[in-house]
C-alpha cells in the first residue's frame, strides 16, 4: 500500500502547488492551470499578483477549497473505494456515450445555444487528430491562453518604447529574461541534437 500511497500523495500535492505560480505570476504550470486561466479571463479576472488584493474571495475560496477536497476525498473514497475500483472493470463503449451526454448537457445548459454542441464536436475531433498525430495538447492550449497575453504587453512594451524594438535588448531586466529563456532553449534542445548526431554516426560506421 505504501508504494501506491507515495505516488498519489504526490500527484496531489504537485496538482495543488500549480496554483502558486498561477495566482502569484498569471504562468500556468501545465495544461490544466492553462484551462483555468482561460475561464478566470474569460469572467474578466486577471490572473497575477494583485489577484489576492482585487479578489480576495476567489484567492482564498481558492485555497480553502483544496482543504474541503482533500477532507471530502477522504470521506468518499474510504466507503466507497469497492465501488471505483468496479467502475474501472466498465468497458470503455460505455463510458463514451455517457460522458458525451454529460458534456453535452453541460455545454448546453450554459447559453442554451446550439452552436456549442457543435464546437465541441469540431474541437473534440480536433483533438482526436492532434492525438493520433502525436502533437502534445499542452503547447496549444498555453498558445491559446498566453497568446492574447503576450499580445496585449507587446503593444504596451512599443508603445512606451515608441516603435522601437531595441527596448528589449537594452533594458536589463527584458535582456536578462531573454537570455534566460536562450539558455533554456540551449539546455533543451543541445542534448537532442548531440544525441541525434551521435545516432547518424553510428549509423555510417
Amino acid at each position: 500500500i505504501e508504494g501506491v500511497a507515495g505516488p498519489e500523495s504526490a500527484n496531489n500535492a504537485g496538482a495543488q502547488t500549480s496554483f502558486i505560480p498561477m495566482l502569484t505570476l498569471g504562468i500556468p504550470a501545465n495544461p490544466v492551470m492553462a484551462l483555468m486561466i482561460g475561464a478566470m479571463i474569460i469572467q474578466g479576472i486577471v490572473p497575477g499578483p494583485n489577484v489576492a488584493t482585487e479578489q480576495p474571495a476567489l484567492f482564498w475560496g481558492i485555497i480553502a477549497s483544496m482543504w474541503i477536497g482533500n477532507l471530502m476525498l477522504i470521506v468518499l473514497n474510504l466507503p466507497l473505494i469497492g465501488l471505483w475500483v468496479k467502475l474501472l472493470t466498465i468497458p470503455y463503449y460505455v463510458l463514451f456515450p455517457i460522458i458525451m451526454a454529460f458534456c453535452s448537457i453541460g455545454v448546453y445548459s450554459v447559453n442554451s445555444n446550439v452552436y456549442d454542441l457543435y464546437a465541441v464536436a469540431f474541437f473534440g475531433f480536433l483533438g482526436y487528430l492532434l492525438t493520433k498525430l502525436r502533437c502534445e495538447p499542452a503547447p496549444l492550449l498555453l498558445g491559446f491562453v498566453l497568446g492574447p497575453l503576450l499580445e496585449e504587453n507587446l503593444r504596451r512594451a512599443m508603445i512606451l518604447s515608441r516603435g522601437d524594438p531595441s527596448t528589449f535588448l537594452t533594458r536589463p531586466i527584458s535582456a536578462g529574461l531573454l537570455l534566460i529563456a536562450l539558455a533554456v532553449l540551449a539546455v533543451v534542445f543541445l542534448p537532442a541534437v548531440r544525441k541525434k548526431r551521435e545516432e547518424v554516426f553510428v549509423e555510417e560506421s
